[in-house]
């Protein structure tokens, strides 16, 4: 009697910890990423979105000073598919604009617009939703940026859900 009893609690647990999972995987399935601001298309993207955009993996040192490889999208193409002003219209008073990334918590962080152009800088700026081949999890993804030629880690902003695209000029 006890051994069926403790059986059937096991498998009750076993499908309340297999539900939580699926249920985080959904979750993530259906958080999106919003770019707006001074964009000529504001955006909603959710990871499948971003699946379908051109994919680089960049090896990188997060905090735990370990190589990782982190896999996503080049921010400034996310920038491009909202018609960002970018490349030879990155100039005069556009060069005040900047793009200021929101996380879930409140915490946000800036870029100046042409560190994220590929006519300004060879560095990338990723959109990550993958570390080491798997999802970004709880507490860092869905959506991380990882700034690989920053010294401090402060600007890899976790459980990023807003890139707002603000003209500093527009007071």
């Amino acid at each position: 009697m006890k051994k069926s009893t403790l059986s059937r609690h096991s498998r009750l647990a076993f499908l309340l910890v297999l539900t939580c999972f699926i249920q985080g995987i959904s979750k993530a399935q259906q958080a999106v990423i919003k770019v707006q601001g001074e964009v000529l298309k504001p955006l909603s993207l959710s990871i499948e979105d971003l699946s379908k955009l051109p994919q680089i993996s960049i090896t990188a040192k997060d905090k735990d000073a370990e190589n990782h490889v982190f896999s996503g999208v080049a921010l400034n193409e996310v920038l491009k598919l909202a018609g960002v002003t970018l490349g030879a219209q990155l100039r005069g008073k556009n060069l005040s604009k900047f793009v200021l990334a929101k996380a879930n918590d409140g915490y946000e962080v800036l870029f100046a617009l042409p560190e994220l152009d590929s006519d300004f800088s060879d560095d990338i700026i990723l959109l990550a939703t993958k570390a080491d081949g798997k999802p970004l999890g709880e507490g860092v993804g869905p959506f991380r940026l990882v700034v690989p030629k920053d010294k401090k880690h402060a600007r890899w902003i976790r459980e990023l859900n807003s890139i707002q695209v603000v003209n500093a000029g527009n007071k």
